[in-house]
């Protein structure tokens, strides 16, 4: 049986030396029925090898209740009948600008900064965890024996299939820990647990090029690999000084870099991330390019940051797109980038790079929705909304079992009284205010003045979460308000929390509870809108545009397509053309922040549109 090992100074099959041409793409971030394409997308830009996290989150959103775990093992499934070698990232933590990095919010939530630690209650979990997920990584280990490319065109090295002659060359053990901890017995247990669940591949670790990230973060015994996005020498000096031996990598080449809500974007010129890619190789490293097709944030499971040096100042809310500028586009296309990229990895193959494969049909003609009902937010949320708490404080997300979504808060402010600033203390990420039913504020921030209000009135406050931190010292916090409400100087108790789960919408018989009425009601209220958008011939892959429409989450045909903002940078939704069918569509919009006043008049009609056509 052929085996892959980390040798000396390279990595070996069967003790010839290879080297690693990998390249980034999440599984849980391109629509299934287009693997195929994108990692032969991959294949052709001159990779042999695909690397993907597994966000623990999106396959365990409560305990003990798994949605699609068995997912890993069918795309790693798919990449061995591309011809690519796999690594595979299980974490448990992958920060990967995704929701809490991955944790699940049932467990930070109660834990708080104890994850990420030999803590027994998340090790416990994390047990539990791994030993449902890692059998579909033990089963699909590296150990065929190795052949020239065939028919398929896989590449030289790459095993056949069969019994033990899957994909996964390498397994790596946390993520980038040495930015967050320094907790070397809990680094060791993971590298136990995943060698006693029957992983034999090679492990790894990745952190970023500095001692106290190396130190932190590395694992005697275990390859230590580096990420960087420029200066590829100093890098591999600095792990050198760690590591005298073993192959050099990198494991997260960051050739582009993702965007925030409300913040412009920052591209990278393909010939300077062509020169950087040109710099490792000739190094003598291996690398991973990340990413190599970035893909969608479906679902509202993008992440966020803390501004600063040390990620502890504003939130930064991710955009749903996570393009990142790969050389693969959200939808699948070549940029300038991919072809640059295949210029220099083309001098690292075995042999002729495979054609380049045709683009997936994209939609045949715009197609105008109809929003044809409506339902206010409140009774949505008396529908399908969670158990409401009264306490003297506000609940936060995590205590109402809330991962994505909202959370309504509901207080009173004793009277009479004279007018005072109303605060909120301690607000992630971002309120919808009403005093007396009249819209009062959007506000956002820590510490906000919702206006100056006098007694006696009801206030309200609809908290949508932003996404939570996914990257820095900030993992972990709580989302909601996790303050307090203030009249002058006064806090206000007796507040009531009631949350609304973004999956409520998505269950079975769910909508058939909402009491939607004519949309001509609406009159811009927030709330849930349905509608239909008819498309004509053929579809494909195509661009969902909201004019006029705030802030919320859209689906169509029961997919979440994600997040929309009116701040941008982001203008419309990425729709799979897997995701649509030819004729009548469901389309589904939850507004939060409030919709076009005219909606019902054709005014703010969203619109689909082929990819690249603008709207």
């Amino acid at each position: 049986m052929a085996r892959f090992a980390v040798g000396g100074r390279d990595f070996t099959v069967d003790g010839r030396p290879v080297r690693l041409l990998s390249g980034a793409m999440h599984y849980f971030r391109v629509h299934e029925a287009q693997w195929g394409h994108r990692l032969a997308m991959l294949r052709a830009m001159g990779l042999n090898c695909v690397e993907t996290y597994v966000p623990w989150n999106l396959h365990e959103p409560r305990p003990g209740e798994f949605r699609d775990p068995e997912a890993l093992g069918r795309f790693l499934d798919a990449a061995h009948a591309a011809g690519l070698w796999a690594i595979v990232r299980p974490g448990p933590y992958i920060c990967a600008e995704w929701e809490n990095g991955g944790l699940p919010e049932w467990l930070t939530g109660p834990l708080g900064r104890r994850v990420r630690t030999r803590d027994a209650e998340y090790l416990r979990a994390v047990e539990a965890w791994f030993a449902r997920l890692l059998p579909q990584v033990v089963a699909r280990q590296c150990a065929g024996a190795p052949g020239p490319g065939g028919p398929e065109g896989r590449p030289e090295g790459v095993p056949e299939g069969g019994p033990g002659g899957g994909p996964v060359i390498m397994v790596q053990a946390e993520n980038e820990y040495g930015s967050y901890g320094s907790d070397a017995g809990y680094l060791g247990w993971l590298v136990e647990r995943l060698r006693a669940l029957g992983v034999r591949v090679p492990l790894c670790t990745s952190d970023g090029p500095e001692d106290h990230m190396l130190s932190g973060g590395s694992v005697p015994g275990v390859l230590a690999t580096v990420n960087f996005g420029s200066g590829a020498r100093e890098a591999f000096a600095t792990l050198r000084r760690h590591r005298a031996d073993g192959p050099l990598m990198c494991m997260e080449f960051w050739c582009g870099w993702f965007a925030h809500w409300g913040r412009g974007e920052e591209p990278r010129a393909a010939e300077d991330a062509a020169a950087a890619l040109r710099e490792i190789l000739e190094c003598g490293a291996s690398v991973n390019v990340y990413m190599a097709h970035g893909g969608t944030s479906f679902g509202g499971w993008a992440g966020a940051n803390r501004a600063g040096e040390l990620q502890d100042g504003e939130l930064r809310a991710t955009v749903t797109s996570y393009d990142y500028q790969a050389p693969v586009d959200e939808r699948g296309r070549p940029t300038e980038k991919f072809w640059r990229f295949r210029e220099v990895l083309a001098g690292y193959a075995d042999g002729p790079l495979p054609p380049v494969p045709e683009p997936l049909p994209v939609l045949a003609a715009p197609a105008r929705a109809v929003i044809e009902e409506w339902a206010p937010a409140g009774e949505v949320l008396a529908a399908l909304g969670g158990a409401q708490i009264e306490a003297a404080g506000p609940a936060t997300f995590e205590e109402l079992g809330v991962d994505r979504g909202v959370v309504r808060y509901q207080v009173a402010v004793p009277g009479p009284r004279g007018r005072y600033p109303l605060r909120v203390r301690g607000l992630r990420d971002r309120a919808v205010v009403s005093v007396d039913g009249a819209p009062c504020a959007v506000v956002d921030g820590e510490d906000a003045v919702l206006g100056e209000v006098a007694g006696p009135a009801a206030v309200e406050l609809w908290v949508g979460s932003l996404g939570r931190v996914n990257y820095g010292p900030r993992l972990a916090e709580s989302k909601g308000i996790v303050g307090g409400l203030l009249h002058e100087r006064q806090y206000l108790h007796g507040v009531r929390s009631r949350g609304l789960r973004l999956d409520a919408l998505e269950e079975d018989g769910a909508l058939a509870r909402v009491p939607f009425r004519a949309v001509e009601d609406a009159g811009g209220g927030a709330g849930l809108y349905r509608g239909t958008v008819t498309v004509a011939g053929r579809p494909g892959d195509a661009d969902l545009a909201l004019p006029g429409w705030r802030h919320g989450f859209a689906w169509i045909n029961g997919f979440c397509l994600g997040r929309y903002r009116t701040e941008g940078p982001q203008r419309t939704l990425y729709v799979p053309g897997p995701v649509l069918r030819e004729g009548a569509n469901a389309l589904l919009l939850w507004e939060w922040e409030g919709a076009p006043a005219l909606v019902g008049t054709g005014a703010g009609a969203p619109g689909l549109y082929p990819c690249g056509a603008g709207s």
